[in-house]
């Protein structure tokens, strides 16, 4: 049995691989045309193919997902979605798992996903260049220590995060953020000495900007728990086949223009984010806490 599920996780993860570097080898050559000709016509033009690139991708992989896999994906919550919509997803993050079941959960029934990836995986061979060329936004963190000796870098990261948002103005997408910034473990858990029972603190400052940097573009929220009622698995748990049920949660939330501020200079504005954060994270846990109290029973 366990020799079957490591052949699986081959097989899965060899789709995976086989698919991305098709949408790669699609993909680059017309994102090098959108950066050498910038013509604004053009580049939405070019946008619009390969958004449906990425939604062919999408709606092949969570078909083989379904049939190679044994994993249930219970989906709760989603409602009436389009795709001439913006969205805002936020979700909690446990494992590089989240990525597959966000998009297994909700199918290409939402515009085209994009999410912030940290600027080293642009070097990953073929995924980098299908990131890249799919504009997916890459982010620079720097470090307390680092800005104390490079004062010039402050606010670097906010500015990246503007220039980004100002690519999506044009056409529908979905941006998501987690917002706690890595993956849960305890062992975070205890370090931040987070108030919550399932989930680290949230970093509110990344969503403030994305919201601000889209102008008020942005009219829904997708707020989405995801939990494992086996426990946290790595992707190749989830690719043997070991993970039996997920659970998946939606809400769709209006994003009010109070929402809408400078997170930076308004210290009213930043503090009254905050506590709106603070109160969607601790619903947020709550539901954790009733999802696995109910598999309990």
């Amino acid at each position: 049995m366990r020799i079957l599920n490591h052949l699986r996780g081959m097989l899965v993860t060899a789709i995976f691989s086989i698919t991305i570097c098709m949408v790669a080898l699609v993909v680059v050559p017309f994102a090098m045309v959108k950066l050498l000709v910038p013509l604004p016509a053009l580049r939405r033009a070019i946008d619009r193919l390969l958004d449906a690139v990425s939604n062919l991708w999408i709606i092949f992989n969570t078909w083989q997902q379904t049939y190679t896999l044994p994993t249930q994906v219970e989906v709760q919550g989603l409602g009436d979605l389009s795709r001439d919509e913006w969205y805002m997803l936020i979700a909690n993050h446990q494992s590089w798992t989240d990525i597959l079941v966000l998009v297994r959960a909700f199918n290409a029934r939402i515009p085209g996903v994009k999410f912030f990836f940290k600027q080293s995986l642009l070097w990953v061979p073929v995924l980098g260049l299908a990131l890249w060329g799919l504009d997916f936004p890459h982010m620079r963190r720097y470090s307390k220590a680092k800005l104390a000796r490079h004062p010039e870098l402050k606010g670097k990261d906010v500015e990246q995060t503007r220039k980004a948002c100002e690519r999506f103005r044009h056409h529908p997408v979905t941006i998501i953020n987690f917002l706690e910034g890595t993956r849960f473990t305890p062992a975070k858990q205890a370090q931040q000495n987070s108030p919550y029972r399932h989930l680290l603190m949230p970093k509110a400052g990344g969503l403030a900007f994305t919201l601000g940097a889209m102008g008020g573009q942005l009219h829904r929220m997708l707020d989405v728990t995801i939990h494992y009622p086996e426990g946290i698995p790595t992707y190749w748990d989830y690719a043997c086949g070991r993970v039996k049920r997920i659970q998946v949660h939606i809400r769709q939330l209006p994003i009010p223009a109070e929402l809408i501020g400078d997170y930076t200079e308004d210290a009213e504005f930043r503090v009254g984010f905050q506590q709106w954060v603070n109160h969607l994270w601790q619903a947020k846990d709550d539901l954790i806490e009733s999802m696995k109290s109910s598999g309990k029973n």
